[in-house]
């Protein structure tokens, strides 16, 4: 497996400045090829934070953000704050548990964010909650358990 710095993009993002890059290298992999351009940085409250940039590819039949999309960034974000105010490894690691409840409706024409932070970090395990917000909108509230899993050396 290549290197992280090899993979992703995580520098600062002059576009909005305090925030830094989150995004694969390989833009046809699923986060650039579905989510598009992603972004994060901590809060003041010690919180990690990960925003999208809706698109019209993003919307449901009902004109807001579907499902999936909402769901997408949470699992993204799970690994966002491993990174960025954990153990700093979001490397080879796998979602095990997630639970999500919706609670609002995105709308496409506002940032998405979801708004993080950990409950517990152990050498094999991080237990994660959050919400999805959109300035004082929920979208979400979930909690996640990432897996860390070992290197693998190819044979």
């Amino acid at each position: 497996m290549a290197p992280r710095d090899e993979i992703f993009e995580h520098g600062p993002d002059p576009e909005n400045p305090g925030w830094r890059h989150w995004n694969l290298k390989d833009e046809t992999l699923f986060n650039g090829a579905v989510m598009g351009k992603l972004i994060t940085r901590i809060d003041d409250d010690g919180k990690a934070r990960l925003r999208m940039f809706p698109e019209r590819r993003h919307e449901n039949l009902q004109g807001i953000i579907h499902g999936a999309v909402t769901l997408s960034l949470i699992d993204i974000s799970l690994f966002t704050t491993m990174h960025t105010i954990g153990s700093g490894n979001a490397g080879p690691s796998v979602t095990v548990e997630l639970s999500t409840q919706f609670v609002g409706g995105g709308q496409p024409d506002r940032p998405l964010d979801a708004v993080c932070e950990i409950v517990r970090e152990t050498g094999s395990m991080v237990f994660v909650r959050g919400t999805v917000e959109q300035e004082a909108h929920t979208v979400a509230s979930f909690s996640g358990i990432v897996k860390k899993m070992k290197h693998r050396i190819a044979s």
